[in-house]
């Protein structure tokens, strides 16, 4: 299994190549449409991303909990450890 660190690079590094933004501008505490600027494309490409990467489906309710950085990486991080 991935440890934390390497999950959060993972994903932090997917947003940023998906935003074309340096990595050190993605924060965990920022927020997705605020600090982020995503939109419901954006988001949906993020899920997308994050079932590729990590081999699991997510479903359309826990999709609305995606709010912050730290959230996806959360959600990432409890559903590898319950695989």
């Amino acid at each position: 299994m991935a440890s934390d660190v390497t999950v959060a690079d993972r994903i932090r590094t997917e947003l940023a190549k998906h935003l074309k933004r340096d990595i050190s501008m993605i924060q965990p505490q920022y927020s997705l449409r605020e600090d982020l600027g995503m939109d419901s494309a954006d988001s949906i490409e993020l899920v997308f991303s994050l079932e590729e990467m990590f081999d699991f489906e997510v479903p359309d309710q826990d999709f609305r909990k995606f709010t912050t950085v730290s959230s996806v990486i959360q959600y990432v991080e409890e559903r590898l450890q319950a695989a």
